[in-house]
């Protein structure tokens, strides 16, 4: 049985073991996060993470690797699909123009202790092997966007259902 499930963080430690045994004979994964209500849960079926820019991107995939990874590998097992929506002005809209974008000059100076610039093909090389290893999908759009199309994907990909982990 692949199932994750999310226990409430609230939920006594020991004190719940029989349940605790049986879901671990069974291949039931638990997750333990805060839950809104309830003391278990299903995690969703789509999330999406929004980036505010393509600098965004860039340091998620490259000074916080191990942490973008660990959330893009903890929602493939969840059996969540996962969009990251990135924002940007500068008419990027998928992988393809990711690949060909170039950092202005106004883009670098405004990152203060940037020492080179951001490379928009390794970037959208290093999306392709997220996508691949991971599920999940990048999207581009426009700061004024962003709000439709959140509710567009979680819509969207709300009516796909769970991803089989």
């Amino acid at each position: 049985m692949a199932l994750t499930i999310i226990e409430d963080t609230r939920q006594q430690a020991g004190k719940h073991e029989a349940k605790r045994e049986w879901w671990e004979r069974e291949g039931v994964a638990v997750v333990r996060s805060k839950l809104a209500f309830g003391d278990y849960a299903l995690p969703p079926a789509a999330s999406v993470d929004t980036k505010m820019s393509i600098a965004e991107l860039a340091m998620d995939i490259d000074q916080q690797h191990e942490r973008f990874r660990a959330e893009c590998a903890g929602a493939r097992d969840a059996g969540c699909r996962l969009v990251i929506l990135v924002e940007n002005d500068d008419g990027v809209r998928d992988l393809a123009g990711l690949a060909a974008w170039r950092e202005s000059d106004g883009q670098f100076a405004a990152r203060k202790r940037a020492v080179r610039r951001l490379d928009g093909s390794r970037l959208a090389k290093a999306c392709m092997t997220m996508q691949r290893r991971y599920g999940v999908r990048f999207e581009f759009c426009a700061p004024g966007e962003a709000a439709r199309r959140v509710v567009e994907i979680l819509t969207e990909e709300g009516r796909h259902g769970r991803i089989d982990a």
